[in-house]
């Protein structure tokens, strides 16, 4: 069975419907003929040079990666600027580039619902709810039984890929956690949800240093969650399986590859 750009496509808004992203968002078909024919597709959080290597040197006639490339304003994509030299590449190398972002965060197997499960976190629902019951921003659950944060944060070490970063965490090491909240990707944003301040930990990325520090302030004071904070990447790499899983099922005959390759910005840190 043969399958082109738009039957691909057609599938991944199917799984993940562009309707349902968030209103800044910039998901969907990128570049590409929708009439091209696709026999593999390649998974990566990032387009940037090295998964768009990858999906080339793999033969990939589409790439789907969670982060859309054009989400701020562009305007050029001369090849003088990175965007418009992957564009120029993937168009050279007949291979789409389509982008499930916010789409892919708020459905059921999207990116925070995985890393909820992998955790085992029962009663699961979202932070901030969607359109369609069930769907929404976040997580919000109950561990099976009590352990420490120092566990948790160290079962998030083993869970998910390393980073020059690794996990950071602001609370007690033997502090009791049951309740958690969760956030796949910058999740700073929802640290007054709540959901979020019911928990005894909310698990996000990117937490800036005054929303961080005024969330455990607040918690000195009257209550609210530790904080673990993990890689932006990471987090939502652990979500590219899953797709894979759905777009096999989906699209019978088409090899479908997940990128291991590591697109966190950071190389290396130095402890103090």
């Amino acid at each position: 069975m043969s399958f082109t750009v738009r039957d691909v496509n057609a599938v991944i808004e199917g799984l993940w419907p562009i309707e349902h992203a968030e209103s800044w968002d910039a998901p969907g078909l990128l570049s590409g003929s929708p009439d091209a024919p696709v026999s593999r597709i390649h998974l990566a959080v990032d387009a940037v040079a090295e998964t768009v290597d990858e999906a080339l040197a793999l033969g990939a006639g589409l790439l789907l990666v969670h982060h859309p490339l054009l989400l701020r304003g562009v305007t050029t994509v001369a090849e003088t600027t990175y965007k418009g030299a992957m564009l120029a590449r993937l168009i050279r190398g007949d291979c789409a580039l389509v982008a499930a972002h916010t789409n892919a965060d708020i459905v059921d197997d999207g990116v925070s619902s995985v890393i909820a499960r992998r955790i085992g976190l029962l009663n699961e629902v979202p932070l901030v709810a969607g359109a369609v019951p069930g769907t929404g921003l976040g997580r919000a659950g109950d561990l099976p039984e009590t352990v420490t944060l120092g566990h948790l944060a160290r079962l998030l070490a083993e869970l998910l890929p390393a980073t020059a970063t690794g996990i950071r965490v602001a609370g007690e090491y033997d502090a009791p956690v049951t309740r958690v909240a969760l956030c796949g990707g910058a999740g700073d944003s929802l640290l007054g949800n709540p959901e979020v301040r019911a928990a005894d930990v909310y698990i996000s990325s990117d937490l800036r240093h005054h929303p961080a520090s005024e969330a455990r302030e607040q918690a000195a004071l009257g209550g609210g969650p530790a904080l673990i904070d993990t890689s932006h990447w990471a987090s939502e790499w652990l979500w590219l399986d899953t797709a894979a899983n759905q777009l096999r099922d989906a699209l019978p005959g088409v090899t479908v590859t997940v990128s291991d390759l590591r697109t966190d910005p950071w190389d290396f840190v130095v402890t103090q």
